[in-house]
Parts: C-alpha cells; sequence; structure tokens
C-alpha cells in the first residue's frame, strides 16, 4: 500500500514541474524536423485530387444512369 502511495507522489511531482518553456522548446525542436511540401508540390497533389474528383464523378454518373435505364426497362417502367 506505502508502494502505491509513493507511485502516486512521483507522478504528481513530475506534473508539478511542467514548465511551459521548456514545451515550447520541444514543440519547436519537433516542428523544425517536419519536412513540409514545397508549393510545386502542392498545387500538383491538389490538381491531382481534383481530377481524380472529376473521373470518379463521371464514372459514378454514368453507372447511375445505366442501372437507371436497365432498372426502368427491367420493370417496364420507361422506353
Amino acid at each position: 500500500m506505502a508502494r502505491a502511495g509513493r507511485l502516486r507522489e512521483s507522478r504528481f511531482d513530475v506534473m508539478a514541474k511542467f514548465s511551459p518553456g521548456e514545451f515550447y522548446r520541444q514543440v519547436r525542436q519537433e516542428v523544425s524536423k517536419v519536412t513540409w511540401a514545397t508549393r510545386k508540390e502542392t498545387l500538383v497533389t491538389t490538381g491531382v485530387v481534383f481530377l481524380m474528383v472529376v473521373v470518379v464523378a463521371a464514372f459514378f454518373f454514368a453507372v447511375d444512369l445505366t442501372l437507371g435505364h436497365a432498372v426502368r426497362f427491367i420493370l417496364g417502367l420507361g422506353a
């Protein structure tokens, strides 16, 4: 039982020693390790995403149109 109390106190001691300045320094250090995309890479990736959205939208439009005609033909509701 004394051990559990000691663990709880040691966790509290670590939390009590939190330093906002040290935290800020560590965050800046980690951010400096990040490899950021260039403007060109970002624009190219954005263009590819938009192109794929258009292609997939056209594909699903064609599939929906085809299935709609097929269902109308099977049920005898359309021409």
